[in-house]
């Protein structure tokens, strides 16, 4: 029994952020969004940044639950990216039947792109962050 307590504890503290985050996502995208400014630069800008943190969080989240089950740094990295991209697609798919919302290819991208940014922030500079940094981010599972 304590092999699949361990496991099931394991799996929440793997997977638990990343179903609860993606959830917070959904329940922002099933809503009217205020609008940030009267203009539509400024609205736009605040818009498609909300979308590069949301999908941003989310690559690190399952970035480290893929780490944490077992894959390399370069497979879960890529396999975050793709993940997150995936569900910025089905976010906008279900934003098709969401009253007061409506689903942009554009946003896909720009999900991506949160997504690979920040993917690529980690990979490329957590070895030159100082080693307390790099000793609380592998307390957290970010390596």
């Amino acid at each position: 029994m304590v092999g699949v307590e361990k496991k099931t504890v394991k799996f929440l503290n793997l997977w638990l952020p990343v179903i609860l985050w993606a959830l917070i996502i959904f329940k922002f995208s099933s809503g009217v969004v205020p609008q940030a400014s009267a203009l539509y630069w400024p609205n736009f800008a605040f818009m498609k940044s909300a979308h590069v943190f949301f999908f941003g969080v989310l690559s690190v989240i399952l970035y480290r639950a893929l780490r944490g089950e077992g894959l390399s740094r370069k497979k879960a990295a890529i396999w975050a990216v793709v993940l997150t991209t995936l569900y910025g697609a089905s976010d906008e798919f279900h934003q098709m039947f969401t009253q007061g919302r409506e689903a942009r290819v554009r946003d896909v991208f720009i999900d991506g792109i949160g997504a690979g940014l920040v993917i690529y922030l980690i990979y490329r500079f957590l070895p030159r962050f100082p080693k307390k940094i790099q000793e609380f981010l592998l307390k957290l599972g970010v390596n």
